[in-house]
């Protein structure tokens, strides 16, 4: 794949990341410590579920910081002035005309309706908004297109796909066809699947009477969802820790995940980056550095290099 930037360095390329939630940061944790220059965007108001792990959090916070890695969340404006002070080598420097300081800082944007993501022309965009299906990404919008999981075929609307599935193949990179179907069934985490998510069941406004980090039991409710006079409360159905919960007063959907209990009780991991999202960090790093300076695989016509994905171009049966 005939992509021509093999003069960059990893300091010169520019990253867009589309979100901030828990995969996301993972991949930009990744990229950041390598070198890489970095833009996350994220909804005016993100659902991470992870959000103890997830750069989303400076959306309402102003900033968090993951791992010793820091985000803000910042204006374009400026991310614009400091590429353009700096002549592109970096965003998050010294405070520019009197705009945020982001000192070395990942800025997240807010962008409404996905448009943001070009204003910079960035060398690569990794959509990780993990929405199963693709919001709207095309092969054209970077010299270097990622898609992450389910929603994407290499090769037509994104150059490489990164499995996202737990299993044998988690972070493949796949340059030909697409990722895993979507099945609803979350990847086993200390012997359970379904156990371990926590679904609202009604419409309505989420009340949480639990904190990340915590232990429950059995039957214990973490949450309720209020509907004017209604109350329904949500159960946790495994022992273990809760790893993740939508942020208190969220309006929730029936149905929707709005938490996750991790039966290896391990109190300390709600603070880190998920085995899953390292993984995934790992494969976009390998698809930037194979299209950018390497020689990705060519797979025959008409074939996959995907474990379960479709041919190229074909929709799934």
């Amino acid at each position: 794949m005939g992509i021509n930037l093999s003069s960059k360095g990893i300091k010169d390329v520019a990253v867009t990341v589309l979100g901030s939630g828990d995969l996301a940061t993972g991949v930009a944790h990744r990229l950041y410590r390598v070198g890489f220059r970095l833009m996350l965007t994220e909804l005016p108001e993100p659902r991470a579920v992870r959000r103890t792990a997830a750069f989303s959090e400076s959306i309402f916070r102003g900033s968090v910081t993951v791992e010793g890695v820091t985000a803000v969340h910042a204006a374009l404006a400026d991310i614009a002035a400091e590429a353009a002070a700096t002549n592109g080598e970096r965003w998050g420097g010294p405070a520019i005309e009197g705009k945020r300081q982001l000192d070395g800082s990942i800025p997240v944007v807010i962008d409404h309706d996905g448009t943001i993501a070009a204003a910079l022309n960035p060398e690569v965009l990794v959509d990780a908004r993990m929405a199963k299906r693709n919001l709207g990404t095309r092969i054209t919008d970077a010299p270097v297109v990622i898609g992450l999981g389910p929603g994407f075929t290499a090769g037509v609307d994104v150059h490489a796909v990164v499995e996202t599935a737990r299993g044998h193949y988690l972070g493949q990179v796949i340059y030909h066809g697409r990722a895993q179907e979507f099945t609803g069934v979350p990847g086993e985490v200390g012997g359970y699947t379904v156990e371990r998510l926590l679904r609202a069941p009604m419409d309505g406004t989420l009340r949480t009477m639990a904190e990340i980090g915590s232990r429950v039991a059995t039957g214990q409710a973490v949450a309720v969802v209020a509907a004017g006079a209604e109350r329904m409360p949500i159960k946790a159905a495994i022992p273990g820790i809760l790893r993740g919960l939508l942020r208190d007063g969220a309006p929730v959907s029936k149905g929707q995940k709005i938490g996750d209990v991790d039966p290896r009780c391990d109190p300390e991991a709600v603070w880190h980056i998920s085995d899953k999202a390292r993984a995934v960090g790992g494969g976009v790093l390998e698809a930037i550095v194979c299209l950018l300076w390497g020689r990705p695989p060519v797979a025959p016509a008409g074939t996959s290099d995907a474990v379960g994905g479709g041919e190229v171009g074909r929709e799934p049966k």
